[in-house]
């Protein structure tokens, strides 16, 4: 059973993947971050034409939430994601970049974080502990730093 908080973050994602800058992929992204005083910052993935530089809605999230000195702060993370004009309700999960960058908020913040994931317009949310989707995780610990 999925909480009420869990369903708050992946409403909030849907709501930023409406403003997901998506024209090559047509596959839009929102991401949701809640932080331990209960505020929740939002992300899209923001789409280049040279590929390799565009970024995701997680990142994007994450870096808005360092940018106001709150990276440590992390709790939870929601994501969905579904391409643009469909109905898509299979849960998205983070991409293994996106899986190492909310790493490094979880070994700074000390938390194994929860991240749920959901469709597009799907009601389905999985639940998961970071540690589970990127077992053996090199971050800052790793490099003396906590």
């Amino acid at each position: 059973m999925i909480d009420q908080g869990a369903q708050a973050l992946i409403k909030a994602a849907r709501g930023a993947a409406r403003n997901a800058h998506a024209p090559y992929s047509n596959f839009a992204v929102g991401a949701a971050v809640l932080l331990d005083d209960g505020s929740v910052v939002t992300g899209t993935n923001f789409e280049n034409a040279s590929y390799g530089l565009s970024l995701c809605a997680e990142t994007v999230a994450l870096a808005s939430v360092n940018a106001q000195g709150k990276l440590r702060n992390v709790v939870a993370i929601g994501v969905i994601g579904g391409r643009i004009g469909h109905a898509d309700t299979a849960p998205v999960s983070p991409c293994g970049r996106c899986r190492q960058i909310i790493n490094e908020a979880a070994q700074l913040s000390g938390r194994n974080l929860a991240v749920f994931c959901a469709g597009a317009a799907g009601d389905e949310i999985s639940s998961h502990k970071l540690s589970d989707l990127l077992p053996h995780a090199f971050g800052p610990a790793d490099l003396g730093i906590g």
